[in-house]
């Protein structure tokens, strides 16, 4: 073959998958925002893995600032946790105190402030010395796990209602039978913490935000969203039906069914309680064409599974809304 109809062929092949992968990107893209919303001072942190979600993408779209969130988690943190002293808490303090400890040591032996006498006063020194590696050990790998524990076709996305228990070996809590749910790392000290105590209660009102927020964004009913998620998580479902609306199409969900879900985080920041969960969920999803009504996406029959990560918010004594969504 002439090589430059070989090449013309491999530029017109390049073009055309180019052309097909825009066209697939772009109308998944119009059914799915990708991850959005705020999560208070953790916006910016990774979800603690779950037995239902190992990982959650990371937001990708927030009217949360990145310096907003810092301050958020700041000032969140539990008074509790503050160490006072003459040199505060962490490493820096220990290591000072540390210090001060060896120079008055080292005065009271009758050598001044500045050093250590004698064969005590090395033992003294070796142990001191020993004493702060630990504690920089301590310290940084507490600052690793700090970090690591920081970092469908429809935008939201049958007969088992379950929120998993901790053990994976130890089968399915029933969905509201009292035992509360906790994320796979949640034996790990500051990773993953129930701190607000999330109730079967609330367990009900987060899967029966997931139905209604489905039925509100089939119906393109903007009062209802408005009654179950944030201005913000609003405004991005807006974005989202503006698009499909636009195209000439619409996104039609029923059938929402909860089939695994865990409660990954929850946690306080001034008079706002925020609780992550881990769902999967299956449901029957299309999208008709506007004029016709003709499904020009999806299955009417076959039910669609998706797991995502939501995050909720009230204020203190309020109700829950939808503050997140993130993809997993």
């Amino acid at each position: 073959m002439n090589p430059s109809r070989t090449g013309r062929y491999t530029a017109l092949l390049a073009v055309m998958t180019l052309v097909f992968s825009t066209m697939v990107v772009d109308y998944a893209e119009a059914r799915r925002g990708g991850s959005f919303g705020s999560r208070g001072g953790r916006t910016y942190q990774s979800a603690p893995a779950t037995n239902t979600a190992p990982a959650a993408a990371p937001v990708q779209r927030s009217m949360t600032s990145p310096g907003q969130a810092s301050s958020a988690a700041a000032a969140a943190r539990p008074a509790a946790g503050q160490r006072s002293g003459l040199f505060g808490g962490g490493f820096g303090g220990a290591l000072m105190r540390g210090l001060l400890i060896g120079g008055l040591f080292g005065l009271f032996m009758g050598s001044g402030f500045g050093g250590l006498a004698g064969m005590l006063g090395l033992l003294v020194q070796v142990a001191l010395i020993g004493l702060l590696v630990m504690l920089a050990v301590r310290f940084f790998r507490s600052r690793r796990n700090q970090t690591a524990a920081a970092g469908g076709p429809n935008p939201m996305n049958g007969n088992r209602n379950a929120y998993t228990g901790q053990d994976p070996n130890a089968g399915r809590n029933a969905y509201g039978s009292g035992l509360g749910s906790r994320s796979a790392a949640a034996n790990k000290p500051g990773v993953g913490r129930d701190e607000i105590g999330v109730t079967p209660q609330d367990l009900g009102i987060f899967e029966s935000r997931l139905k209604a927020l489905q039925a509100a964004y089939s119906r393109e009913d903007y009062d209802a969203l408005e009654q179950i998620a944030t201005p913000e998580v609003v405004s991005y479902l807006s974005q989202e039906l503006a698009q499909n609306a636009a195209r000439g199409v619409r996104n039609e969900a029923r059938d929402v069914e909860l089939l695994q879900g865990d409660v990954a985080e929850s946690w306080r920041e001034g008079t706002r309680d925020y609780a992550t969960v881990a769902m999967r969920y299956g449901m029957i999803d299309v999208v008709r064409d506007r004029q016709s009504g003709r499904i020009v996406e999806g299955d009417e029959t076959n039910p669609v599974e998706s797991t995502e990560v939501w995050t909720f918010v009230r204020e203190r004594g309020g109700e829950w809304k939808l503050s997140a969504i993130q993809g997993s």
